[in-house]
């Protein structure tokens, strides 16, 4: 499954209606699989705002930027319009009443044609995304802690793939989860989620360039930016010795 289709970016936001009914749409995709959705309401405004930074801080050159785990919109909506004129969009999402919410709040709020920023819905799974693109920034609102940790394996290293040279993966972790999981889970489920852990640790060590905390959400959340080492002398800044990317900032309360 990989179906996709262009439209045109939308500038404004949803009505307040809008917002109350794509929060109804993500509770019942939530009651039917909390574990594909990964929570009960859509991202807040401060989470959406910080995890869409690298957007702003590359502005104002055309960017590529891929979304997995668009959802109803709430991220897109502050995403599309911090993208710079020029700039391609790819959203990925595998549910299809997900995939149908998306294409509403395009054809609800076109831009306009002087921004010349092309969009794609892909109906499908990232780690399966059918593409030679590669990304300047990839925005990700999928739950990973809910994943089997091989699969979870298979989207990080997908992550990397896509991005470009010095591209920056954006991506966000709900707070205390970890605890409750542990307290309420099975222990092949505590096996699990620890083996996921690992996963996305060591992949932070490696590659984390910042991380900062929203309390503004519910729940509140870690925001983790992770990049791709640039090339240098025909090998990545990696394979060159450069070991930057274990370092991160800590700072409390959601950014700028």
């Amino acid at each position: 499954m990989n179906h996709h289709t262009d439209r045109r970016a939308a500038d404004r936001g949803p009505s307040t209606a809008r917002g109350r009914t794509d929060t109804w749409a993500f509770l019942r995709e939530a009651v039917r699989d909390l574990r594909t959705t990964g929570a009960v309401a859509p991202s807040g405004k401060a989470l959406a705002r910080t995890v869409t930074d690298p957007i702003r801080v590359r502005a104002p050159r055309p960017l590529s930027v891929l979304e997995a785990g668009a959802g109803t919109g709430a991220i897109t909506r502050a995403l599309l319009p911090q993208l710079p004129h020029g700039s391609r969009l790819d959203l990925v999402e595998a549910n299809p009443r997900f995939v149908a919410r998306l294409h509403e709040l395009l054809d609800a709020h076109p831009a306009p044609p002087a921004r010349n920023i092309r969009v794609t819905v892909h109906q499908t799974y990232v780690e399966d995304l059918d593409t030679d693109r590669r990304y300047d920034v990839i925005v990700s609102a999928l739950p990973l802690t809910n994943f089997a940790p091989d699969r979870v394996e298979r989207i990080m290293a997908r992550y990397l793939d896509l991005l470009l040279p010095g591209g920056t993966l954006s991506s966000f972790a709900y707070l205390g989860t970890r605890r409750a999981r542990t307290l309420l889970a099975s222990r092949a489920e505590a096996r699990r989620h620890a083996a996921v852990d690992a996963i996305t640790a060591a992949y932070r060590h490696r590659y984390a360039t910042g991380r900062w905390t929203v309390l503004a959400n519910l729940p509140p959340a870690h925001v983790w930016e992770l990049r791709r080492p640039e090339v240098t002398g025909g090998r990545t800044g990696e394979q060159a010795g450069d070991q930057s990317g274990g370092q991160t900032d800590d700072q409390s309360g959601a950014r700028r």
